[in-house]
Formats: structure tokens, C-alpha cells, sequence
């Protein structure tokens, strides 16, 4: 019996991370939506969205004669865009994401996955269909595809670093991949590729936390993986630093690069900063995607 008690408590344990991720992301999506006006744009539809002067080259039939009769001029009046498109996410579970260098600040998953579910809110709301990367979870519209992309966020990957997944992604959709992508960078090149091949844009956000940016060590430190895999002890921590900062500005300058082949962009978010500078970011980047 122990083995079905031992596999509740983990459930329970899971379920619980629910709710707190839910309502941090509702109202990070909020702060957003309080200053944005959503996704709407004028295009084929059949909801009213706003009048606007008559323009050279606009047909007389597209004319609003009822509102135009309020005064001198003539209006246009535009109906929504409701064309909805797919956005695929990816967030990296593995274990260099619950890295944090201090209680002060969050793990580099927790914000990443906090980040991502907010994303997903904002698009869902703004009436588009929201799924993950490869075969578990199709994109949906609705408030149910969040929690199913809630609860996917909340398990953990024992892998040293994440690879990006890039199967099933839909030809001409958007994609946002949230890693600190510190692993092997062919991954993230292939997938990248990948999504090119299909005609995917989309957004690479890189999550790291402060002191994997500034690297504040000094004498004997001893650096090990989360998941264990590496281990490195040095006497002269300080001597590496200088190197460790020149490899890493290296690694987000590739990122960049391969995110602007792509068509692609790139941001690098620290833990210790707004989430919702992030989100925001994330938000016009995508729309940028769009072409629009």
C-alpha cells in the first residue's frame, strides 16, 4: 500500500502547484490587459469594431451612411478581425530551470512557466487557439485548454537540460519557446529550422537567473548541475569569470543569430526582473510575427 499512498501524496502535491500558478497568471495577464487593447485588428468578421474617416480608395458601399449623417464627414465602419491562429508554446521542465540563487528571486522555471501560462491567457482571450509543441496537447481555444496547459506546466522534466520539441507544430502558426537554453544549442538550431521549414515564427525567451549573468564567485567554489550530471570544483572561481561571461555573451549572440535566420526573436529575462516587462515583450513580439 505504500506505493499507491506514496503516488497520491505526489499528486495532491502536483495539484496543489495549480491554483498559485493560476492566479499568478490571471493577474499578470491582467496587469497587460489593463493597457492593451487585445489582438483585435480590422479585417473579415461580422462583430462591429470601430468607425473610422472614409479613406482614398475605400468603396462607396463600405460607407457607414447612418453614422456619416451625424455630421459633415463620412465614416467606414470596420468589423473585427476573427481569423484565429495557432500558437504553439514550449517551456523548458528540465532540471537547470529550478535554479534559483536566492530566496529574493524565483526559479528560472517557476517564472518561465508563470510567463508562459499568462501568455496563453492573454491569447486565449483574445479569441486564438493556444496548444504545446508536439503531440500532447493540440491548440484550443477556451478556459478548460488553460488548465490543461496549467497542468502540463507543473511537471518536471529529470533531463540536465531541455531540448525544445518541435514535432507537430502547424505550418504558418507561432510559436513561443521559454528556456534558459543553456544545453546543447543544435537542438534549439534544429528546431528552429524546423519551424522555418513550416513557416513558424515566433519568440525565443531566455530566462536566466542574475548570477548566471554575473557570475559573482570568488575562491574555492565548487559548480554542479541541478540534476547532478556535472560537477566542477576550481580554487580560482574569480579567474574564470571573465571567460564564463565572454562564452555566454557568445551563446546568446548564436541564439540571435539563428532566431533572425528564422524569422524569429530574441530576448534574454532576468529573474530578479518585471515578468510583466516580459510578458508585455512577448505579447508585441508576437503580434509583430503576425505580419501585420
Amino acid at each position: 500500500m505504500t506505493e499507491p499512498v506514496a503516488l497520491r501524496g505526489r499528486a495532491e502535491a502536483e495539484a496543489a502547484r495549480l491554483p498559485p500558478l493560476l492566479a499568478r497568471a490571471e493577474q499578470l495577464a491582467g496587469t497587460v490587459l489593463l493597457g492593451e487593447h487585445g489582438r483585435r485588428r480590422a479585417g473579415l468578421g461580422d462583430d462591429f469594431w470601430q468607425y473610422r474617416p472614409v479613406q482614398p480608395g475605400d468603396a462607396a458601399r463600405m460607407i457607414d451612411w447612418r453614422r456619416s449623417a451625424r455630421g459633415d464627414d463620412r465614416f467606414v465602419r470596420e468589423r473585427e478581425w476573427q481569423i484565429a491562429q495557432s500558437v504553439m508554446l514550449w517551456v523548458d521542465q528540465a532540471a537547470s530551470m529550478r535554479f534559483a540563487s536566492a530566496r529574493t528571486v524565483p526559479e528560472k522555471g517557476e517564472r518561465a512557466r508563470l510567463i508562459a501560462l499568462a501568455t496563453a491567457i492573454l491569447l486565449v482571450r483574445g479569441g486564438e487557439r493556444v496548444g504545446l509543441t508536439g503531440t500532447l496537447l493540440p491548440p484550443r481555444r477556451g478556459n478548460t485548454q488553460i488548465l490543461r496547459l496549467a497542468e502540463f506546466f507543473s511537471r518536471d522534466d529529470h533531463a540536465d537540460y531541455g531540448v525544445p520539441e518541435h514535432r507537430a507544430m502547424i505550418p504558418q502558426s507561432r510559436a513561443l519557446f521559454v528556456s534558459d537554453f543553456l544545453g546543447d544549442v543544435s537542438e534549439v538550431k534544429l528546431a528552429l529550422t524546423k519551424a522555418a521549414d513550416r513557416g513558424v515564427r515566433g519568440v525565443l525567451l531566455q530566462v536566466l537567473d542574475p548570477t548566471e549573468e554575473a557570475f559573482p564567485f570568488n575562491g574555492r567554489t565548487i559548480f554542479e548541475s541541478m540534476g547532478g550530471s556535472l560537477r566542477h570544483e576550481t580554487l580560482k572561481a574569480g579567474d574564470l569569470r571573465d571567460r564564463y561571461r565572454a562564452r555566454l555573451a557568445a551563446r546568446k549572440a548564436e541564439l540571435a543569430q539563428l532566431c533572425a535566420r528564422a524569422g524569429w526573436q530574441f530576448q534574454t529575462h532576468h529573474t530578479d526582473a518585471s515578468a510583466q516587462s516580459a510578458l508585455l515583450w512577448i505579447y508585441r513580439a508576437l503580434d509583430r510575427g503576425t505580419g501585420a
